[in-house]
């Protein structure tokens, strides 16, 4: 069975009616369901806020997404399969017809996500990282992909070598560095999550210059494989090189 793991800060007036009602309405049991907070002021306001019937239990963890997600993982005993989720996630949405719908089953997919998986002799799996049916193609690929750290499952494995230091954008480490010991990441790329980015909360910190430093850091560590451009607003950003999987 997987669990689900939820990391989240100063958003408890929120995770009820987002990401806790999107895992209710498709069908994820309450047994499932962790919140991982980052120390014992949060855990109260979200003991206080949040009913206990969305979920399974609060714990307390590490403040910091990079640290939080770390903390998860030594959380959970080798070999469990984690289904992680930020606290703002609105609905899953498919692609069909051109068209993005509520997936109305989550219970089913993440399922289906995990077979896929152990047939593919993978241990992470994601979701298409822009919200635009557009550029979104009904495939499942295996090659080097952005697996982007708002909904994504994984096999627990306990390694300190899969552990991203990019904080920020740890996701994007994450997936670089689960390609190259395991040489590929499944993304689902007709699948992508409703939500908010970048909204109040969750971080807290100045993003620009979190940006500009992970952005840096991840090019010096990986430079045949990251590239770092810039947003109309100066934001920092990095490309992954093209690389195939690796059989």
């Amino acid at each position: 069975m997987y669990v689900v793991a939820i990391p989240s800060y100063n958003r408890e007036d929120k995770i009820a009616t987002k990401t806790l009602q999107t895992l209710f309405e498709g069908g994820v049991k309450k047994k499932q369901i962790y919140i991982f907070v980052a120390n014992k002021t949060q855990e109260k306001l979200y003991v206080e806020n949040v009913p206990k019937s969305l979920y399974h239990k609060i714990v307390v963890g590490k403040k910091g997404i990079a640290n939080q997600r770390v903390f998860i993982s030594n959380y959970f005993k080798a070999g469990q399969y984690i289904v992680s989720l930020d606290d703002d996630v609105e609905e899953l949405q498919c692609l069909k017809n051109d068209k993005l719908v509520k997936i109305a089953d989550l219970n089913a997919f993440f399922n289906y996500a995990y077979k896929v998986l152990i047939s593919e002799g993978l241990f992470i799996w994601g979701v298409y990282p822009v919200k635009n049916p557009f550029f979104m193609y009904n495939t499942i690929s295996t090659d080097l992909k952005f697996i982007i750290g708002v909904t994504f499952g994984y096999i627990n494995r306990k390694l300190k070598t899969l552990v991203p230091s990019a904080e920020g954008k740890e996701d994007i480490e994450q997936s670089i560095l689960y390609y190259k010991m395991d040489g590929g990441v499944v993304r689902f790329n007709y699948i992508v999550p409703k939500t908010k980015f970048n909204a109040p909360g969750g971080l807290g910190t100045d993003r620009f210059e979190m940006n500009r430093i992970a952005s840096e850091t991840l090019k010096k560590k990986y430079p045949d494989i990251v590239t770092i451009f810039y947003r109309k607003n100066g934001m920092s950003e990095v490309r992954l090189a093209r690389l195939p999987r690796i059989i």
